[in-house]
């Protein structure tokens, strides 16, 4: 039996989704998981589940609980970059754990690789926004997930794309109706097999700890994930164009870019690999795009940190050494 703990280190979705939450742990209960609850669980503070020193507390007693096999973020949010100064990094190096979220977790994980980088960083995912969706869809995230942390440390292992993704915003809290089963497809604009160490995230996140220490050193061995949700054209060029400008393209191999959930491509008829090859310009960087490791349903878990083997053709991708 596994322990996970869990925590909300930004919004405070145990208290706005209280029947989502139920459904979540109960499903992890059925496969077995115990379960333990953070300290802010059901709590809420306007924007936020707490203060700066209360979120940062919440994820130090589940680093410090000794029964806590892995730590799993309950959402995202906006503000988890507020607690990275006060989190026990030590405690972590000495003892490490498995981290797993994705969003606006984005900040703690990337934290936590580079400052206790023998923790097994995950970005997959949450309690309430994954674990909390309907079958098939959640199915499959747990099956992708499972795989992952199965994995022993230093192993290899590799995970076939799911047949199918959607992205449509209903069945929050009740069922109301089926989704759509989209037939899923990896593409590339190049290079349809890309080889590397991955790392990254959410894009709207990493504007939060860019230049920070908590932000990961790149180099051409590295592939950099970056996905994103519910944002239109214009903000999604201004992102990429940070990057750019920060100069992180021009430090990596290669691109891994996530589905983006909901879109708004503001009239242009762009995607987002259109808009990032127009900010890239003459800059080449092959990319990998509609990557599932992100905010659609099903979700794949990505370790950080680990050897990647990407094959768009044949939607798998082989990780190991994480």
């Amino acid at each position: 039996m596994i322990t996970i703990g869990f925590c909300s280190p930004s919004t405070p979705i145990t208290a706005i989704s209280p029947i989502r939450f139920a459904r979540a742990k109960q499903y992890l209960k059925g496969k077995g998981a115990k379960m333990v609850a953070g300290s802010l669980t059901g709590q809420s503070d306007h924007y936020r589940s707490g203060t700066i020193s209360a979120r940062a507390a919440e994820v130090n007693e589940l680093i410090h609980n000794k029964d806590v096999d892995i730590m799993m973020m309950t959402i995202g949010g906006t503000n988890t970059n507020a607690i990275l100064p006060y989190i026990d990094y030590e405690a972590l190096r000495q003892s490490p754990k498995t981290i797993v979220g994705y969003s606006d977790a984005t900040a703690l994980l990337l934290a936590i690789k580079t400052q206790a980088p023998a923790c097994r960083v995950l970005y997959g995912p949450a309690l309430v926004s994954s674990f909390g969706e309907w079958p098939p869809f959640v199915d499959e995230t747990w099956r992708m997930f499972q795989e992952i942390v199965q994995t022993p440390i230093g192993g290899r292992v590799t995970i076939q794309k799911p047949q199918y993704w959607d992205d449509e915003a209903i069945n929050w809290d009740r069922f109301l109706q089926t989704k759509q089963q989209r037939p899923n497809q990896w593409q590339a604009t190049d290079q349809t097999v890309l080889t590397g160490r991955i790392i990254g995230g959410n894009l709207n996140t990493m504007y939060g700890i860019l230049a920070s220490p908590y932000f990961p050193s790149l180099s051409k061995t590295n592939l950099l994930l970056i996905e994103d949700a519910e944002k239109d054209a214009a903000t999604v060029e201004k992102n990429f164009a940070m990057l750019k400008n920060a100069g992180i393209f021009s430090q990596i191999g290669g691109i891994i870019l996530g589905k983006h959930a909901l879109f708004d491509d503001l009239g242009t008829g762009c995607q987002p690999v259109d808009i990032l090859q127009e900010v890239l310009g003459d800059l080449k960087c092959p990319i990998i795009y509609d990557y599932d490791s992100c905010h659609t349903v099903p979700m794949m878990t990505t370790p950080l940190g680990a050897m990647a083997i990407i094959d768009a053709d044949q939607g798998q991708v082989t990780f190991s050494d994480f």
